[in-house]
């Protein structure tokens, strides 16, 4: 993706979700996966996908099963 592409994905996230906080970020060198974070915290990777001429993004999130809230208990059945 270029820088392009990049900044207008990052604007419509920003408004879809309606924080500034979102950041689209180029990967370091060639070959890396384009990041998605809130702050400073990396929660997924952005791809691009150009099929005979329409183009798409998709976003794969991330949730770390250690950065859930533990799990409620379950309501209790007779």
């Amino acid at each position: 993706m270029n820088a392009s592409e990049i900044a207008r994905v990052q604007a419509y996230l920003r408004k879809l979700i309606g924080s500034d906080r979102i950041r689209v970020v180029k990967p370091v060198r060639a070959g890396l996966s384009v990041e998605v974070a809130i702050d400073q915290e990396v929660i997924g990777t952005l791809h691009r996908d150009d099929d005979e001429g329409e183009v798409s993004y998709s976003m794969h999130v991330t949730i770390l099963e250690e950065d859930l809230p533990a799990a409620a208990p379950l309501p209790r059945t007779r």
